[in-house]
């Protein structure tokens, strides 16, 4: 009986945690939505905009930190950028550098 249980309890949490991660990716697949009017669908940008996917993650880390802090002139993303926190921003990076060109 408590190895069912056991194995019941096991099933419960490791169905949690999947539904926890797969909620995350969700919420960053969001957050880059966001950033298909100006970088193009899937981060694939039409000519004269910075297509975003394929990038180094930790080249479009810095460059958004970079808009973030002034560092980096911008039109918009100086402003884009301080709506998100760093660890939002790190999730972006991720998503976009693990997209195909």
């Amino acid at each position: 009986m408590q190895k069912i249980v056991k194995q019941i309890l096991g099933l419960t949490l490791s169905t949690s945690a999947a539904w926890a991660i797969g909620a995350d990716a969700l919420q960053v697949r969001s957050m880059a939505a966001t950033c298909a009017a100006c970088h193009g669908t899937n981060g694939v940008a039409q000519p004269g905009m910075e297509t975003l996917a394929g990038q180094s993650k930790d080249d479009l880390l810095k460059k958004m930190m970079d808009f973030k802090s002034g560092k980096k002139p911008a039109t918009l993303m100086h402003q884009l950028s301080k709506g998100y926190s760093d660890e939002q921003l790190e999730q972006l990076a991720g998503y976009f550098a693990a997209l195909k060109k």
